[in-house]
């Protein structure tokens, strides 16, 4: 492939060199190389589930982009669907053994109905934090810019929990549960973020001027552990408040940390300002698993319509499993996809429908594929 062009470049390294976990950097020069541990390269094998809907088409083209690019990693592959009781338990032995899972969307009943099988693999796996990274593409129009805001949400407790009964007919009781334990571990997986990736400053999402107790202990919970950070500024904001200055002020946000409903009302919220949900990364990771699939949850599944045209966008997917190239050190391989997928984001000749265009998912890949150095 010929060299990019010099305005091209440019624009691509125009981004800023405080970069998330999944973002990149590009550089002219190679002046500094990563020295892997005998062995990295070996292929790892990933666990994966197409799931309902447009996954298998993101799936897809996430499998044909790893074949192209010669990524060190070989899928297991496995059918599960919304609809099932419970995830195979042959599906979590096999995210049990391979520590890493890429998974499209599964769909989840609407009021009666099974559990959300999403759910019960965050619990299963005690995969206790889900992030979504939303930012501004370069070469994708967005009303704000400078967007660029983490979403670290709390994944296996709140009103996630499922604890509902009906007490007497036509009153039904919802507990939202919170604990010490799960603040203060996603607490310090936010600050730690932070550090890691260095960001500057964590808001804690919350409503504890109404829930004094549940989330007065979340926030009590994320100062305490602030305090082992002095260098990352530490500020909270009530979640309505919250919703209101993420439409008219994204730009302010950089690190948030949330409990678990409202995590998931954010990260949309955000995604849809920075672009859309069909081209936000994102994961859920515990100490010992990662899933890594479409950041926003909004869309993941799609509709028929989308599945039967096969125009569902593959970039989240991409990107989320460029996020996972990096999860198994194969740093090198995660620079490759994220540089190609904004390649073609950037010269904007294939885009689906979401993003205002009109190509089809191969199209997309194939575009993508093309792009690859």
């Amino acid at each position: 492939m010929a060299r990019r062009s010099a305005p091209l470049l440019k624009q691509l390294l125009s981004r800023s060199e405080s970069q998330s976990q999944t973002r990149f950097n590009l550089s002219p020069t190679r002046s500094v190389t990563y020295m892997h541990r005998p062995g990295d390269g070996s292929p790892r094998a990933v666990t994966l589930i197409p799931g309902d809907g447009v996954g298998p088409l993101v799936t897809g083209a996430v499998e044909q982009v790893m074949e192209a690019m010669h990524a060190p990693v070989y899928f297991e592959k496995f059918e599960v669907h919304g609809k099932m009781n419970a995830v195979p338990t042959e599906v979590i032995e096999s995210i049990r053994k391979n520590k890493v899972c890429l998974k499209g969307g599964l769909a989840t009943p609407m009021g009666g109905g099974v559990s959300s099988l999403n759910v019960q693999l965050r619990k299963e796996l005690d995969l206790y934090a889900s992030l979504v990274n939303c930012f501004n593409l370069p070469g994708l129009p967005t009303r704000h810019d400078n967007v660029d805001i983490v979403v670290i949400r709390e994944n296996t407790e709140g009103e996630y929990a499922g604890l509902e009964h009906e007490v007497v007919p036509g009153v039904v009781e919802s507990l939202k549960v919170i604990t010490k334990f799960c603040s203060e571990r996603i607490a310090k997986y936010a600050f730690e973020y932070a550090y890691l990736n260095n960001r500057k400053n964590v808001t804690a999402v919350h409503k504890a001027n109404i829930m004094k107790l549940a989330d007065g202990l979340f926030l009590e919970s994320c100062r305490e552990v602030a305090t082992k950070y002095p260098g990352i500024k530490y500020n909270e904001i009530i979640v309505d408040n919250c919703c209101m200055q993420l439409v008219s002020k994204p730009e302010q946000f950089d690190v948030m940390v949330t409990p678990n409903l409202y995590g998931n009302l954010v990260a949309n919220t955000a995604a849809g300002i920075a672009g859309g949900t069909g081209v936000m990364p994102g994961g859920n990771v515990g100490a010992e698993h990662a899933v890594f699939e479409q950041g926003a949850s909004a869309g993941n599944v799609g509709s028929e319509k989308i599945a039967q045209q096969k125009s569902a966008n593959p970039v989240a997917l991409l990107l989320s499993s460029a996020m996972m190239l990096r999860h198994l050190q194969f740093p090198a391989f995660a620079d490759r996809l994220e540089t190609a997928v904004e390649q073609v984001i950037l010269e904007g000749k294939y885009r689906t429908k979401d993003l205002g265009g009109t190509s089809t998912t191969q199209e997309v890949v194939d575009a993508v594929i093309g792009a690859l150095d």
